[in-house]
């Protein structure tokens, strides 16, 4: 039985061409509906018979399946998610004290880049998502929690491996004619491919840019992140001031804060120094602990030493308050669960 097209990841330009649609203003409706986030044909109420009986023959709304709903007393909420050929994902929702809701979607089920620090590099890289996806993590929040203001692209996975996936996936979000997102409401975290940065700065789409940073002492960050030693913290400044110069936006620097390893005076003085010269603002991330990781959160009295090092030189730095931990939310902890998100059998 051939497969079912997935609409998620079309456009309405394409929803016309692969269901061969007549009238061809059938596919700005069917997108628009998509956009409102329907969950069933039967709920397009401005299409023909003939149109419904073709979407519920050849076309599917999802392909993947919400398997468990988490939520922590913070507000934040964590989706796992069943994908088509059974591996998993998993999305969080963010609310932030002033109520403004954020998108955390994953791009790829596992990771490949093994951060010793990181609950998904553990996992290994199962294989990237597709456009479609990637959009139903977004829509899988929305049902979940109503409107959202903002995306980031922060979840499993490392989005400039699978770029040509959130390329379309940020098309569809932001058409003017369907969800109708900011591209200024759009993230993208990177750990620091520098030729993934230089391509998005040259080609797009525009965002905004985070890079996990960590640490700004050559030999610690590559013993923390495998691949700063294939992207050394010299060449990745010259990324950045390259993007930033490109595009005018502020990039974010974020720093996982780990007990003793990159909390301390020579520590705060190299970031300050990789900082220098650079537009950019920096998350500070007290460790959220991970099982089976030999690593430990700092004390309020450390994180809050290496924050008044930041400041003292005139940096513009946050320390970020952790959210979602209780349910395996927080950032470094998704896959920590029971279910399957590398290979199947």
């Amino acid at each position: 039985m051939p497969k079912k097209i997935a609409l998620l990841g079309l456009s309405a330009s394409e929803i016309v061409e692969a269901l061969a649609l007549s009238p061809s203003f059938r596919g700005k409706q069917i997108f628009s509906w998509l956009s409102k986030g329907v969950d069933s044909f039967e709920k397009m109420k401005n299409l023909d018979k003939t149109t419904l009986e073709k979407l519920n023959t050849v076309a599917v709304i999802y392909t993947s399946s919400v398997s468990k709903v988490l939520k922590d007393p913070d507000g934040t909420i964590k989706l796992q998610i069943t994908l088509e050929d059974g591996r998993a994902i998993e999305t969080v929702l963010l609310t932030d004290k002033e109520g403004r809701k954020t998108a955390c979607v994953s791009c790829q089920a596992g990771c490949a880049m093994g951060c010793a620090f990181c609950q998904t590099g553990q996992l290994g890289l199962g294989r990237n998502l597709t456009a479609g996806e990637i959009v139903e993590e977004f829509f899988y929040l929305e049902k979940e929690a109503g409107k959202l203001d903002n995306i980031v692209f922060m979840g499993m996975g490392e989005p400039l491996q699978n770029l040509s996936a959130i390329r379309k996936a940020v098309e569809i979000l932001t058409d003017k004619n369907g969800r109708a997102l900011s591209t200024r409401r759009i993230t993208l975290s990177t750990c620091g491919l520098v030729q993934g940065i230089y391509e998005l700065a040259d080609k797009g789409p525009k965002m905004r840019l985070a890079l996990s940073l960590t640490s700004a002492d050559s030999d610690l960050r590559e013993a923390l992140m495998p691949v700063a030693k294939g992207n050394s913290l010299g060449e990745l400044k010259k990324a950045l001031a390259y993007y930033i110069e490109k595009t005018g936006k502020r990039v974010t620097l974020e720093a996982a804060l780990l007990a003793g390893k990159n909390t301390g005076k020579e520590s705060a003085a190299k970031l300050i120094e990789f900082a220098k010269d650079l537009d950019v603002y920096i998350n500070l991330i007290p460790w959220n602990p991970v099982p089976g990781l030999d690593f430990s959160t700092p004390s309020t009295s450390e994180c809050s030493y290496f924050l008044r090092q930041l400041e003292d030189a005139g940096l513009n730095v946050n320390l970020r308050v952790r959210r979602g931990a209780k349910i395996g939310g927080a950032c470094g902890q998704l896959g920590k669960s029971s279910v399957s998100f590398g290979k199947t059998s």
